[in-house]
């Protein structure tokens, strides 16, 4: 039978593959609705994620709430989802090639190849927040399951994702997890938030291009960058810092205040000064 420790130091017996979400309704309701995930062990899981005997010694359980720094993460990689599951039900599933897409330090991405779909540009990035939030409508769960390497392997192979099937040759673990929320299947370790219903304050910034596993003799993939928050202030503040940024950038300020200027025939990032930036520039020195 598992022995659990928290922070307290009280140590509870619970029962062999009861979900963590148990554990943590025991602990108190209140705290049951503001989890992100657990921590056992080290090692962040889903709260619907089995606990099982690991050794003879209690091990260490941690409930991670919004307070958390790795809530964030969690929130972000759910998002990546919810974006990922949106693209794929506006430019249809047998036009959408999944590569990764990863919680980062300022938000999310997803890398797509949308060739058979013509490409993704920065004007349909509202199309797709809307569709996201359809999708947090829904309320569907994030559901793990683990199975064989092989298994997956064919999952993927039957659903055309042939970067999962890459990412899953590289792979030596004999069993994979994989995630499903409604009609959306991913190759992932998690955790996630409970559902996608979790997942309200998001927004969508920008599209770029990526060249698988970083590679420029691989494909050219569709980077769509996004960012997510637990509150709507948070998220607001946030976009509000991005503008005050924008509005500072040197590039548009040297211009507005004809300091200097670039050419690409000069070279990326040659500045050409002109006559007032080249004063402020000596009188500097």
């Amino acid at each position: 039978m598992p022995k659990l420790r928290f922070p307290d130091g009280d140590v509870w017996d619970v029962q062999e593959g009861s979900p963590a979400y148990d554990v943590v309704r025991r602990l108190s309701e209140k705290l049951l609705k503001s989890a992100v995930c657990v921590r056992i062990g080290g090692v962040l899981k889903d709260l619907s994620a089995p606990i099982e005997t690991v050794s003879d010694e209690p091990v260490e359980f941690y409930v991670v709430t919004e307070k958390d720094k790795e809530a964030l993460d969690v929130l972000r990689h759910s998002a990546s989802h919810i974006m990922a599951a949106a693209v794929m039900r506006i430019f249809g599933k047998e036009n959408v090639k999944l590569a990764i897409g990863p919680s980062i330090e300022e938000g999310f991405y997803y890398d797509f190849d949308l060739s058979a779909a013509g490409g993704l540009s920065v004007e349909r990035l509202p199309e797709i927040e809307e569709k996201m939030k359809e999708i947090v409508a829904e309320d569907s769960p994030f559901v793990a399951e683990r199975m064989k390497k092989s298994d997956a392997y064919n999952l993927f192979k039957e659903l055309k994702q042939t970067y999962k099937l890459e990412l899953l040759d590289e792979m030596e673990d004999e069993e994979v997890t994989v995630y499903r929320s409604g009609e959306f299947v991913d190759l992932c370790r998690g955790p996630h938030m409970g559902s996608t219903g979790r997942v309200e304050h998001f927004k969508l910034l920008s599209v770029a291009g990526a060249y698988w596993r970083g590679d420029e003799k691989r494909e050219m993939l569709v980077r769509v960058y996004g960012t997510a928050f637990f509150k709507k202030e948070e998220l607001e503040q946030y976009l509000k810092k991005i503008e005050e940024a924008k509005w500072r950038d040197h590039r548009v300020l040297g211009k507005r205040l004809d300091y200097f200027s670039f050419h690409p025939d000069i070279g990326a990032g040659l500045v050409l000064w002109h006559p007032k930036g080249a004063l402020v520039r000596h009188i500097i020195e």
